[in-house]
């Protein structure tokens, strides 16, 4: 008699149990219908590594050109970008942002096998360690007397045509601004932080009070035009006959000033880049080289 009664209670406790968990009729008869099917993951895209025992490189560049590893179009991040594949150093892109690196900047590197980042201070070093292709290095004192170029006037023609040019405002914002957020304020606030910080960059830089597009543009055409003489007949800066870190330097301004996929409104800095075919055609033989 107690087991009756014990069984019957085992069965009442049951059918509670299967009132609450049970689908409901018309949602029963949908999934009859539609039965739920779980898929399998999507394969990795065909240009990305088969394997993660490879760096990461952090840089400016949009989530769909870092699956396929395509150039940053940041100038200083393409400039080590370059680099490292000239060196043979075998890594990956991803894109992150100056808050999100540890480093407070980009770019920098993350070894698979370590949490510390690697700065670019010590790209070279790693190069060397890491690539399979020797860079060769060129001569300090000409390096660096050509270097200013590229850091001064050519920086600041190439801030200007793309923080502070109006017509390449669409550019900028592509760029920089609506990766950010889609709040219009959160957009229009950081538009006028980026254009007050190229600003005082540039006035910094001239010792001028105040920022002369003609006076800019001049001054990266005498840039290009120098540079143009130095590398002459040459494949490569300063007749080495592998490209270095100054051919990358100068392919970070010279290849997204020509890059089609950067869609320029105001052309004036390309068009004077333009008025040098060897440095275009310095150009066209990194990219190839690389990409």
């Amino acid at each position: 008699m107690s087991s009756n009664t014990s069984g019957t209670t085992i069965n009442t406790k049951q059918s509670k149990i299967s009132g609450w968990l049970a689908i409901p009729a018309p949602l029963a008869r949908l999934f009859k219908k539609f039965p739920l099917l779980t898929y399998p993951p999507n394969e990795l895209p065909a240009r990305s590594p088969s394997a993660r025992d490879v760096p990461t490189l952090y840089v400016f560049i949009s989530d769909r050109d870092a699956l396929y590893g395509l150039p940053s179009f940041n100038p200083n991040c393409l400039k080590w970008q370059t680099f490292l594949k000239l060196a043979g150093v075998a890594f990956r892109v991803t894109s992150s942002t100056n808050h999100a690196s540890p480093t407070g900047a980009l770019p920098f590197l993350l070894p698979p096998s370590s949490p510390k980042p690697i700065p670019t201070s010590q790209f070279e070093e790693y190069a060397a360690e890491n690539g399979i292709t020797k860079i060769l290095d060129a001569p300090s004192l000409r390096v660096e007397a050509y270097e200013s170029l590229l850091d001064d006037r050519i920086r600041n023609a190439w801030l200007y045509a793309l923080y502070l040019s109006r017509p390449n405002t669409a550019l900028l914002s592509r760029l920089y601004i609506t990766p950010v957020s889609a709040s219009l304020v959160v957009r229009k606030t950081t538009l006028y932080n980026l254009r007050n910080a190229a600003e005082a960059d540039i006035l910094r830089s001239l010792g001028t009070p105040v920022v002369n597009a003609g006076t800019l543009y001049e001054g990266a055409r005498d840039a290009f035009e120098a540079l143009s003489v130095l590398l002459g007949d040459d494949d490569w800066f300063f007749g080495m006959v592998r490209p270095g870190l100054f051919d990358a330097k100068v392919f970070s301004y010279t290849h997204l000033l020509l890059d089609e996929r950067l869609v320029w409104e105001d052309w004036t800095l390309t068009e004077i880049l333009m008025e040098f075919p060897n440095l275009v055609a310095h150009r066209d033989r990194i990219f190839e080289s690389c990409w």
